[in-house]
C-alpha cells in the first residue's frame, strides 16, 4: 500500500472518529477529552476488537483486515453505504495490488452515439471517473455548452466548479454541488488509488483552489446515483432536473446520466426551447 493511501486510510478512519458525539453511542461524554469525538478505544471497544489493533488500522494499515472486522467497524463509526463501501476499497488497495492499466482512450462507438441521438426529449451525457467529457446528445451539449466552451475546464465538471467563477452562478446549490463533486473524486480514488490522471487532477485542484483544499481534507465520500440538480443557463434560465446515473458494463470507466424535467414543467418547456424545438 502507498505512503498517500496509507494517510487516505488513517485519515479517513480519524475523521469518521470526531464526528462522533460519545452521546451518539450511548456512552458518557463527561469528563475532560482531548479529542472532539470518540477516543480510540471507545470505538475498538463499540467495535469488538483490541485498542492495540484499531490503532493499527488508524495509523493506515489495513492489511488483512477481515470483512467482519470492516463492517464491525462501520457500524461503531455509524458509517453510510458509500461510507462503507470506501471503508473496503481502502483495505482491498491495502494488499498487493495487481497491475492496474490507465485506460486508453476510447472512441466513442457509433452505435453508442446512435442511440444518444436518438433520445431528443433528455440531456444525456457521458463522462469518466476523472469527470472528462466523453460524449453526449444535442441537448446534453447543449445544455453543458458553458463547460464544455470553456478553455480552463476543459469538459472536466471538477475544473469548471473550481477554477471558473462562473460555476457559481450556473450552480445555484453550487456548495452541495462542490461538496457531491469533492466527495465523488475520494469515492473514486479509493477504488482506482493507481488512476495517475485523477491523482494529477486532485493534486491540481488542491494547489489551485481553496474551496477544493478545504472540501478534501474533509474525507467525505458519496456514491453518485441519482438526485436532484438545478442550474441556471445563460440562455434559458432556471432548471430543475432530476439525475440517473447508469454504469457502462463494455467500460467501467464511463458513465451516463439521463437528466429529465417534470412533466408539462417550466423546465421541461425550456428545454425544448433550448434546443428549438
Amino acid at each position: 500500500m502507498s505512503y498517500r493511501m496509507e494517510m487516505e486510510a488513517a485519515e479517513f478512519l480519524r475523521t469518521r472518529r470526531d464526528r462522533i458525539a460519545p452521546g451518539q453511542v450511548g456512552l458518557a461524554g463527561g469528563g475532560r477529552r482531548r479529542v472532539p469525538g470518540l477516543r480510540r478505544e471507545e470505538v475498538a471497544m463499540l467495535a469488538g476488537i483490541s485498542v492495540e489493533y484499531y490503532s493499527r488500522m488508524e495509523r493506515g494499515d489495513l492489511d488483512g483486515v477481515s470483512l467482519e472486522v470492516l463492517d464491525a467497524l462501520a457500524r461503531a463509526l455509524r458509517l453510510d453505504e458509500a461510507e462503507t463501501d470506501h471503508l473496503h476499497d481502502l483495505a482491498r488497495t491495502a494488499g498487493p495490488l495487481p497491475r492496474w492499466r490507465q485506460p486508453q482512450e476510447r472512441t466513442v462507438r457509433p452505435s453508442l452515439q446512435r442511440f444518444l441521438d436518438s433520445v431528443t426529449e433528455t440531456p444525456m451525457w457521458v463522462r469518466d471517473r476523472r469527470l472528462d467529457f466523453v460524449t453526449a446528445n444535442p441537448m446534453g451539449r447543449a445544455l453543458f455548452a458553458s463547460m464544455l466552451d470553456d478553455p480552463v475546464s476543459r469538459g472536466n465538471t471538477a475544473r469548471f466548479t473550481f477554477l471558473n467563477p462562473a460555476s457559481r452562478e450556473f450552480f445555484p446549490d453550487w456548495e452541495d454541488s462542490a461538496d457531491g463533486v469533492v466527495a465523488t473524486m475520494r469515492t473514486y480514488l479509493g477504488q482506482n488509488p493507481q488512476d495517475k490522471r485523477l491523482s494529477d487532477l486532485i493534486d491540481e485542484l488542491v494547489a489551485r483552489s481553496e474551496a477544493f483544499r478545504r472540501r478534501w481534507v474533509e474525507h467525505n465520500v458519496r456514491h453518485h446515483r441519482t438526485g436532484i440538480k438545478r442550474m441556471h443557463h445563460p440562455v434559458v434560465g432556471d432548471l430543475e432536473l432530476t439525475y440517473e446515473a447508469m454504469d457502462f458494463p463494455a467500460n467501467p470507466d464511463w458513465f451516463l446520466f439521463a437528466l429529465t424535467a417534470e412533466p408539462d414543467s417550466p423546465t421541461e418547456q425550456r428545454l425544448r426551447a433550448l434546443v428549438g424545438r
